[in-house]
Formats: C-alpha cells, structure tokens, sequence
C-alpha cells in the first residue's frame, strides 16, 4: 500500500468531535451544530482522528468536566470535510459547513479520571 492508500483510508475513517456536553445538547435542540467559539473563529469545525483525539483533549480541554466524545462518520460529510495541515505537521479534519447533530454515531461522556486526564471509550478508527 502506498502513502495515498494510507491518507486515503485515514481519511474516510471515524472522526471526533469533543465538546461541552450543554453546547451538544443545544445544538441537537436546534438541529444543528455551528461550532464552538473556536470553530466559529477559525471559520470551520474542528474534528479529531481516532489517533488525534486523547492529545487534542490534552491540550486544548485540560481538567475540563461535562465534557461529550461525539463520534461521526467523516464519510457522510462530503466535500466540506477537509483534511488539513495542523499540530506537529499532522492532517486534521475540518468540517466547512454546520453538522446535523442527527449525524452522530455516538455521543458518549468524556469523564475526568482520578489523574486528571480524560477517560475515553474505545474509539474506531
């Protein structure tokens, strides 16, 4: 398999959404997911690869409760999500268009352990 092949399987694979667990439940009210205030400022929705999401709530979401996992397929989102240049040279997924909360997978708590980092479910790549 060549290096398309492998960023071409990267790239229709499950991605992830971490966000206060009020901001989920508002936007499922509404029907749609606009973005966190980051999303909003950086005009496109920011995701995780399964490979991604443990550093991205590190470093962006540390000691934070109410917390959601929501996993979606990248798949479904067609041309708007686009795979891009970000933290240490890595390709991640950002999603130009609103979500449709119907979109999601799964929904799942994002919990603090007891060493302060998050405790996350399987994830599928």
């Amino acid at each position: 398999m060549g290096p398309f092949a492998a960023i071409a399987r990267a790239m229709s694979s499950t991605i992830y959404k971490i966000c206060p667990e009020a901001m989920w439940q508002s936007a499922v009210e509404a029907g749609v997911f606009k973005g966190a205030p980051i999303d909003l400022a950086d005009g496109f929705i920011h995701f995780s690869t399964a490979g991604q999401a443990v550093e991205t709530a590190a470093k962006h979401f540390a000691g934070q409760g109410g917390l959601v996992l929501v996993a979606v397929d990248g798949d479904r989102l067609g041309k708007a999500l686009k795979y891009e240049v970000s933290r240490g040279g890595a390709l991640f997924p950002h999603l130009y268009a609103t979500l449709d909360p119907a979109l999601a997978l799964w929904v799942k708590p994002l919990p603090l352990g007891e060493d302060g980092r998050h405790v996350f479910p399987p994830l599928q790549p």
